[in-house]
């Protein structure tokens, strides 16, 4: 029988970083990102086109919050001298402009991130969706939107869930809803409005007038971490033209990957090859590719990237192997499971025994 690709969600945002563990620190207290999926110190080798034609060493950590929603990938390249972004990113410059957070309480979230000294730009406003969200600026001018958002798959009381998606800068809306909606199968469009607007006027380039498109996915959750990851949705901004707005910049230009920002957008997928050939008949062959023999710390699996119609790094990745109690040596093994169905609750819930406090 021929497989089919499975596309079971966002799985993570790669955020490059100068110290993984302090980062994770701010994240896990904010943003409730307390279950680490697994830690691991190496040598990036596979990446070369993006780290300068050689191997880098890195130490990245993979953690979720059991509320629901994507995860972050904390990146710390080692070994080199990281480069920054050296302009103020503004809304619609290219690549990954924001990470997007959910949160079933958000004048809860809004005012605990207050009382705790985050950088919270403005008061809590409404999307066009018509949900409530909010921007924050972490210590690092990494720029998170809050929003609401009622998915739970473990109800732990907490203010945020976990990563809801991204706020993308495309130069073509066009080319690049297609690339979202015939790859990764956000193919509902939730909104499609052009202007300027208020909601966005705290964040740095707000004042411009954009065209901004809301896709999700039309498609029931499927694949075996589906529960954990839920829903999410991609916002892509494009800058319009108009007297004093300036041209997008791409926010990776001249960097390597890894430095410190949002890196890529991951994908849980099953089924690499059909990925590939979807990826391939749409123009956009895989720019790297792991092979099947992966490993990082504890898990294996399967690795490649694409790019965006921007140049924007997209990864997926289909997974093997996780551990789920590593101290009594149990893991999930998933190459040999139904790929379109979820693994039982029950299961997946056994992950809150690997939290850090």
């Amino acid at each position: 029988m021929k497989k089919k690709k499975v596309i079971c969600g966002i799985q993570q945002l790669g955020i490059g970083c100068k110290n993984a563990n302090e980062s994770w620190a701010w994240y896990r207290m904010f943003f409730g990102v307390d279950v680490k999926i697994l830690g691991d110190e190496g040598v990036a080798e596979r990446m070369l086109p993006y780290t300068g034609g050689k191997p880098q060493p890195r130490y990245a950590v993979l953690v979720v919050n059991l509320t629901g929603g994507s995860g972050f990938e904390v990146w710390e390249p080692r070994g080199r001298e990281l480069n920054y972004v050296q302009f103020t990113p503004q809304l619609g410059d290219l690549g990954i402009f924001a990470g997007k957070v959910k949160s079933g309480n958000i004048e809860g979230a809004w005012k605990m991130m207050k009382d705790g000294g985050v950088n919270v730009l403005g008061d809590v406003s409404v999307a066009p969706s018509g949900k409530r969200h909010f921007f924050v600026m972490d210590p690092w001018n990494n720029l998170f939107d809050i929003e609401e958002d009622d998915y739970v798959f473990l109800n732990e009381g907490k203010m945020t869930g976990g990563g809801n998606g991204a706020i993308l800068g495309v130069s073509d809306m066009d080319k690049s809803v297609e690339f979202y909606s015939k790859i990764m199968e956000f193919d509902k469009v939730e909104y499609d409005k052009s202007g300027v607007f208020e909601d966005l006027a705290c964040i740095s380039g707000g004042s411009y007038p954009v065209r901004r498109v809301l896709l999700s996915r039309s498609k029931q959750l499927e694949g075996p971490l589906s529960p954990i990851l839920g829903t999410s949705h991609i916002e892509l901004v494009q800058r319009l033209e108009g007297e004093g707005v300036p041209a997008a910049r791409k926010l990776y230009e001249g960097r390597l990957w890894g430095d410190p920002g949002f890196i890529h957008l991951c994908f849980d997928i099953r089924n690499m090859e059909e990925v590939r050939k979807d990826c391939e008949a749409l123009g956009h062959p895989f720019v790297c590719d792991s092979g099947k023999d992966f490993k990082m710390g504890e898990a294996d699996g399967h690795f490649t990237y694409v790019e965006d119609p921007d140049g924007t790094l997209i990864e997926f990745v289909e997974t093997f192997k996780i551990p789920i109690l590593k101290k009594l040596g149990i893991y999930l093994h998933l190459d040999k499971r139904d790929d379109s169905a979820q693994l039982p609750h029950w299961l997946l819930k056994c992950l809150r025994f690997m939290k850090t406090k």
